[in-house]
């Protein structure tokens, strides 16, 4: 229940104070590893990056003006494939950084790519760990927004945005099939 409150806090204050962004813009959105985050091991437990991710890719799209497209179209974003990898982990109280970018499309959904940053003791950038997004824009109404539709209300440039091949080949790799069909979980 307390991400609601990190969220809500981005939302209100975070958000609104950062810069506006273009669609294709690097956001950076801070973050502090509270107690709720930790795990036995003391240090940030994996799942709790997956959500704290959510809270910075909406800080990303209302900075870059993609939240007021998604509130007027009645649109909404939802996550359909996630892969991260870890390098440090992120201890009690450390403050660090999450950087999203949008890399571009696939015939059907939306990639991102999220890393979570601290400063070394030079001020450099220091990787601790990085995601890859997936995500298909639904409408309130029902049904897939077209990623077509998705570039020409966003005004986004696809020329701009290049998705590495071996993101789209796990895309395609770990797609699940329509919910249109049967799907039913069998280990033979």
């Amino acid at each position: 229940m307390h991400m609601i409150f990190r969220t809500l806090w981005h939302q209100w204050f975070v958000g609104r104070r950062g810069a506006r962004l273009g669609f294709s813009d690097v956001s950076r959105s801070r973050f502090r590893v509270w107690p709720t985050d930790i795990d036995l091991l003391r240090h940030m437990n994996n799942g709790k990056y997956l959500s704290i991710m959510d809270v910075a890719r909406f800080d990303l799209i209302q900075r870059n003006r993609t939240w007021e497209i998604f509130q007027r179209e009645g649109w909404y974003p939802v996550v359909v494939g996630q892969t991260i990898s870890y390098r440090k982990s992120l201890n009690p109280w450390k403050r660090f950084w999450i950087e999203s970018k949008i890399l571009g499309f696939d015939d059907q959904a939306v990639y991102m790519e999220q890393r979570f940053v601290r400063r070394d003791a030079q001020g450099r950038p220091d990787l601790y760990a990085r995601a890859f997004v997936r995500a298909r824009i639904l409408r309130r109404t029902g049904g897939v927004v077209p990623v077509s539709e998705i570039i020409e209300k966003s005004g986004a440039n696809p020329d701009e945005l290049r998705v590495p091949e071996e993101i789209l080949a796990w895309g395609a790799a770990t797609k699940l099939p329509s919910t249109r069909v049967d799907a039913f979980s069998s280990w033979d």
